[in-house]
């Protein structure tokens, strides 16, 4: 297929190059990015927003992030002058935790399946090509990513899943950060190297996994990231 010519092409080329390859190359498309503004969102963002300034940024609302994090979404979406799409769940915090309890707690599988996973999958629907902040350093479940794959919507819908900075390490992405002088979230300050909901982030217990901090440690992904079909040659 077309699109895997390109994905070859793409792991070849720096992050504009690519963006500028996959514009060509799809130039009727709908684009979005999502984003939980954490460090290589923001990268993102500042790239995307000089070639593409209406991009939609999907933020995941589940209810349950940092404060922190909603005050620097907010300044920097003012700041960006960001096309922000806040993505809520089907039911407030309030409605989950009456019906079901603490899920966080108890499932936080479903949890994360009933406030991010399912709410972005309807989100991604009207999407042709969905930008992600992923990079293959962060886990050992995204050593195999590539710059560029095709997936299929629960759906049946493909979309292009793009990955600009698969290849970049984290020292890269806070070189970018400081280079253009991009604010932070303040939870980096604290030792926190993987930013989700509070209740399910911590302080990293593995040096070289930023994730480990997520979930107790009893697993690696919100299934956002995993939930999609990739398609394969």
């Amino acid at each position: 297929m077309e699109v895997h010519r390109i994905a070859e092409e793409l792991e070849g080329l720096e992050a504009n190059q690519a963006l500028e390859t996959v514009l060509a190359a799809n130039q009727s498309g709908r684009l979005c990015l999502t984003s939980s503004f954490q460090a290589e969102a923001m990268v993102l963002a500042h790239l995307l927003r000089k070639r593409l300034p209406d991009l939609a940024v999907l933020f995941l609302e589940t209810g349950y992030h940092f404060p922190q994090t909603y005050e620097y979404r907010d300044r920097m979406t003012k700041e960006f002058s960001l096309n922000l799409v806040n993505v809520f769940p089907a039911q407030t915090v309030a409605e989950q935790e009456s019906a079901s309890g603490s899920l966080y707690r108890s499932e936080p599988t479903r949890c994360c399946q009933l406030r991010k996973v399912e709410p972005l999958m309807r989100a991604l629907e009207p999407f042709d090509i969905w930008f992600t902040g992923l990079r293959r350093e962060q886990s050992p479940t995204r050593k195999n990513l590539k710059k560029l794959e095709l997936h299929s919507l629960p759906t049946g819908k493909n979309i292009w899943k793009v990955s600009l900075l698969a290849d970049w390490s984290w020292e890269q992405v806070w070189a970018y950060m400081n280079v253009y002088a991009i604010p932070h979230l303040p939870q980096y300050d604290e030792g926190y190297l993987s930013i989700g909901c509070q209740p399910c982030t911590a302080l990293p217990s593995d040096p070289n996994n930023s994730r480990s901090g997520r979930w107790g440690g009893t697993k690696l992904e919100c299934g956002i990231h995993t939930f999609t079909t990739r398609e394969e040659r």
